[in-house]
């Protein structure tokens, strides 16, 4: 149970980016007005921000990869093992989505975020676009075997970084609103990789490295925003040119729109 509060005090204080091959090119005035509509920023990305999660993410790959906390991660196994050999629980597939649906159900309520829907849409696209494009490959060159021995693709815990990111993203999006939003999604999200490990599924490492993915993954998503959105230029006849992210289905990409 120490090493599980340990978790929560690590936590506490704290593309897959598939481009489009065709780049959209629309001269209709349409488009244009909608365009000149889109926000400036999503949400201002400081480097200050990255460090909390840099240190976790080097925390999980010292306690899987070194001996210097490696003894951590098999006491935490055994200590949940020993309380509780029959857990097992599936809701953390759904936990880790939840703070990032909350998202859109805060606003299907009138409680309005940061940005439009469709620009919350792309941005949480974004996120866990980026968050696959960084833990996937991960997982194969580590090559760490789950406690359960199934398989060797655990380190770090996806399903944690997945809830982080979406933490992120929804206190991002509410910040300015309350706290509380953040907070709960970060609650949530800690849930999500303390059941990881109840499930014998997941290392404390692969979990609290798995946390610093998340929230590096949803800042990123948010620096690209903003530049993308920066990105705008005139010449001497008028003309302006937009990029901006593009979503459609599963691949995620950049737009382009000229005005002629």
């Amino acid at each position: 149970m120490k090493k599980i509060i340990f978790l929560c005090l690590c936590v506490g204080s704290s593309f897959s980016l598939l481009a489009q091959q065709d780049s959209m090119v629309v001269a209709a005035d349409s488009a244009y007005v909608r365009l000149r509509e889109l926000p400036a920023s999503g949400s201002p990305v400081r480097l200050k921000q990255f460090i909390t999660p840099a240190a976790l993410i080097a925390l999980g790959g010292l306690a899987d990869g070194t001996n210097l906390f490696k003894g951590l991660n098999q006491t935490t196994r055994n200590e949940i093992v020993e309380d509780h050999p029959d857990f097992g629980t599936h809701i953390d597939n759904v936990l880790e989505y939840t703070p990032g649906l909350a998202v859109f159900a805060l606003r299907g309520l009138g409680i309005k975020g940061k940005n439009t829907f469709g620009h919350e849409a792309i941005l949480y696209a974004m996120s866990l676009g980026i968050n696959a494009a960084l833990v996937t490959p991960l997982k194969h060159i580590a090559n760490v075997e789950r406690p359960d021995s199934s398989n060797r693709l655990s380190f770090p815990s996806g399903h944690t970084s997945t809830a982080f990111a979406s933490a992120e993203f929804l206190r991002r999006e509410y910040k300015d609103v309350s706290p509380w939003y953040g907070i709960s999604g970060y609650l949530v999200a800690t849930a999500t990789g303390v059941l990881r490990m109840y499930n014998n599924r997941h290392w404390l490492g692969d979990v609290v490295a798995g946390a610093g993915f998340g929230i590096v993954s949803t800042n990123l998503a948010y620096l690209c925003y903003n530049k993308l959105h920066i990105g705008q230029k005139k010449d001497r006849q008028n003309r302006t040119t937009y990029f901006y992210p593009a979503v459609s289905g599963r691949s995620y990409g950049i737009g382009l729109v000229k005005s002629f």
